[in-house]
């Protein structure tokens, strides 16, 4: 049998860098469960009367990559870096990562605009002879329109893990994307990513007001923005250029709270004008966003990453700073979904997915480690034989459980009545990010005597709640596309208003959050582990290949 091989990563290199072609996979790992036959429904009695309230369907705010060896049908809204950097009227991009293709990013560009587009690639190799550095710079050296930027990076296991573009075009618009993808072809073939987009953002009017920094709008999004750009100029000039273009560009069409890390210590503050780094930045807007925390509603935070580092032998970190930051009140259950090693297996890319998926479990302080996260651990695919048992006829299909993750999302739910079932939820808020599940990424606990938070790796990501689209507004998870389906018909008495007593005056809004994996979770069974890529596998993967560490 062929071995799979990999290279070693550090605790703070949370991206795998191999990027090897897969040939396609089986129809049984692609094919889509179809959902059983609704059952017909009789016509309405002429004595029933129908109402439908005024009712707005937005789409989601975060969307899904392209799987190439997935079918059409569970590839609908997505996007490829074709769709992000292809359109001609581009005249500048910034791109930020951690790992970069210089060919494959120019690839996508317009091919008539591909030499002409300024290319700024951002990166955190500082050391001047690092090979990783040394490799980008051959390879940019053939393009005369790119030009490297190294991101200054002290602490010892910081990296430079935020995913962005930021493009400017010939039209006086500028757009933000914030991802989850490294800029590598693997990361964008075969594995479950996802993105923020924001609206085209227009120049500021001489005479229009932005308003005054409030969690949520606009203005708030572009002072935390800037702030996270400058903070790449503390040794040197590196984004002030891009930042000083930013400030003429009107961002008061954003929906949403920007949450970003740069590495230092940084003091936590209370003020809207002043901008808060890691989970610090949670914190602040999370206070902004109103929740549901009574037990009857079965409230629940998911914590979707892709990496775990050392958190330490004991959960002081874990609950006291990262879990209460994301509202550890007594009635919230708290589930981490990490796939495992059966689960990357089974994946469209075999083995060769987990090459970019780690957590560490040797030592015994990540045994500890691991002995505490357990209880929280939940399956990717959810169709795990030797996991805790769910009710199959409920589950909604995401088509992306052979999509292995690379992706991360933070999302807290409730559901609406206490009768309601777990696949019937209303989303509270929602987190798209580059930052996975470490101190690097977050931050270290607060120094009280300080009130200072020290933070290793640059991140950068969007939180998203129903207030920001309406008073009346409700978030709900969307499976297989962008949007929700339509609100069922409501039978009322005759008189015009339904069992709901619906008064019929406020607009109801209802936004779609594209779901990246199944619903319900699986918990891990007694006998199941997360994958880890530092140890050997020795069952084949369904292309008969097996890991060695």
């Amino acid at each position: 049998m062929a071995s799979a091989r990999k290279r070693r990563v550090s605790d703070g290199d949370e991206d795998g860098q191999n990027d090897n072609q897969q040939r396609s996979a089986p129809q049984s790992l692609t094919h889509p469960i179809s959902p059983p036959l609704k059952k017909r429904r009789l016509p309405d009695t002429p004595t029933e009367a129908k109402y439908h309230p005024p009712f707005k369907s937005v789409g989601s705010p975060f969307q899904l990559t392209k799987i190439k060896d997935l079918p059409a049908g569970l590839n609908k809204d997505t996007y490829t870096l074709r769709d992000v950097l292809g359109d001609p009227l581009i005249s500048e991009c910034w791109e930020f990562n951690y790992l970069h293709d210089i060919d494959f990013l120019m690839s996508a560009f317009d091919e008539d605009v591909r030499s002409l587009v300024k290319v700024h690639v951002v990166h955190g190799f500082w050391k001047r002879e690092d090979p990783n550095r040394l490799a980008l710079q051959e390879s940019a050296a053939r393009f005369n329109n790119v030009t490297l930027h190294a991101a200054f990076l002290p602490e010892m296991f910081g990296t430079h893990h935020s995913k962005m573009f930021i493009l400017l075009r010939h039209d006086d618009t500028a757009q933000l994307v914030i991802h989850t993808a490294n800029l590598i072809t693997r990361d964008w073939t075969n594995m479950t990513q996802g993105a923020w987009f924001s609206p085209r953002l227009p120049l500021l009017k001489p005479e229009h007001d932005e308003g005054r920094p409030r969690i949520g709008n606009g203005a708030k999004f572009k002072l935390d923005f800037l702030n996270y750009l400058r903070a790449y100029d503390t040794k040197r000039p590196t984004c002030k250029d891009i930042t000083t273009k930013l400030m003429k560009y009107d961002f008061s069409s954003i929906n949403g709270s920007l949450i970003s890390s740069v590495p230092g210590r940084h003091t936590v503050t209370q003020s809207t004008s002043s901008t808060n780094f890691g989970w610090a930045a949670m914190k602040s807007a999370l206070a902004a966003v109103p929740i549901h925390s009574t037990i009857e509603y079965k409230p629940e935070v998911a914590i979707q990453i892709s990496s775990i580092a050392t958190l330490g032998p004991t959960d002081s970190w874990l609950k006291n700073t990262f879990l209460h930051t994301l509202g550890n009140t007594p009635a919230t259950t708290f589930k981490v979904v990490f796939p495992t090693p059966d689960e990357i297996r089974k994946s469209l890319d075999g083995y060769m997915s987990g090459g970019s998926i780690h957590t560490k479990t040797q030592s015994p302080q990540q045994v500890k480690q691991l002995q505490y996260l357990k209880p929280l651990f939940h399956h990717w695919a959810n169709d795990s034989a030797s996991g805790l048992p769910i009710n199959a006829s409920k589950v909604k299909n995401s088509g992306r459980k052979r999509a292995a993750p690379h992706i991360k999302t933070y999302i807290r739910s409730h559901r609406p009545t206490p009768e309601s079932s777990e696949t019937d939820i209303h989303i509270d808020w929602a987190l798209l990010t580059s930052a996975n599940l470490s101190k690097q990424a977050w931050g270290e606990a607060l120094s009280a005597k300080e009130n200072t938070v020290r933070i290793s790796s640059y991140e950068i990501g969007v939180l998203v709640w129903p207030g920001l689209y309406g008073e009346n507004a409700v978030m709900k998870p969307a499976f297989l596309e962008d949007a929700l389906p339509p609100p069922e018909q409501t039978r009322g008495d005759g008189d015009g208003k339904g069992k709901e007593d619906y008064d019929g005056k406020d607009e109801v809004v209802e936004v779609a959050l594209r779901m990246p994996y199944d619903l319900p979770l699986q918990p891990y069974g007694p006998g199941e582990v997360p994958w880890v890529a530092t140890a050997s596998h020795t069952e084949p993967d369904w292309m008969g290949r097996i890991w060695q560490a």
